[in-house]
């Protein structure tokens, strides 16, 4: 099903790194999360990033407590094990560590703690469940931003809740929120509802990052066809993305 969906992409003299060269949003630390399962397997991918043009990556592991009891201090070890591989390997780009967050009452309590691994200039990411919407979702991005944080909504086009109803996204941007979006959406990777929300998304003008979300390399090869579609192509004329200024 995907590889006819990929043969029937209008393709286009595109190059993404001529606006962004440096991804949000990936799972590279072998080993910590559902990402890459090996340091090997993690350098392909990155290798691989790097031969698209991009020169930084910002990768994100899981900190979901049911599943991924991550914390700042494995994610960065994580992340400097990889690096110390790259430069073995002399490979150059630049590989910095953040987080994806999981709504629930450990990242409350993190807030609470300011005990988080922001990226850029402040920004938190965060995702929460894809069938509903978790309660007090408003206040929380309230307290983010009175801490001086800059929340940041992982992939709104897959959560069921908004993609079932496309209005509900302009709403939950308007309390503040930044959007990141998964290219691979725009492909229909996810399937057909996040695929018309990713496209509602861009034609309104409500996307601030895009993301490879790259677990595997199974993930960067359809990244790499949807990167050089007429999809993302419009995604970049009709945002205002700011993946230049992390």
């Amino acid at each position: 099903m995907l590889s006819k969906l990929f043969n029937n992409l209008k393709k286009t003299d595109f190059n993404i790194t001529e606006y962004i060269t440096t991804d949000l949003h990936s799972h590279l630390i072998p080993g910590i999360d559902d990402g890459v399962k090996t340091l090997d397997e993690s350098i392909e991918i990155i290798s691989s990033m790097q031969e698209l043009g991009f020169k930084k990556l910002i990768t994100t592991p899981h900190i979901m407590y049911h599943r991924y009891k991550n914390t700042k201090e494995i994610i960065l070890d994580g992340c400097k094990k990889v690096n110390e591989e790259l430069q073995n390997r002399d490979i150059d780009i630049e590989l910095v560590a953040s987080a994806e967050y999981y709504f629930d009452e450990n990242f409350l309590e993190l807030i609470e703690k300011d005990d988080l691994l922001p990226f850029g200039d402040n920004y938190i990411l965060f995702e929460m469940s894809y069938t509903n919407k978790p309660f007090g979702l408003e206040q929380t991005v309230f307290n983010l931003l009175s801490k001086g944080y800059r929340p940041v909504l992982a992939h709104p086009e897959r959560y069921s809740f908004l993609n079932s109803n496309l209005e509900k996204l302009d709403k939950l941007k308007d309390c503040g929120l930044r959007f990141q979006l998964n290219l691979n959406s725009l492909i229909g990777f996810y399937g057909k509802n996040p695929r018309v929300a990713a496209k509602y998304l861009s034609q309104k003008g409500l996307i601030d990052f895009v993301g490879s979300d790259i677990h595997s390399m199974k993930y960067f090869d359809s990244y790499k066809k949807a990167v050089s579609t007429k999809q993302v192509k419009e995604l970049f004329e009709n945002n205002r993305i700011k993946n230049y200024k992390i």
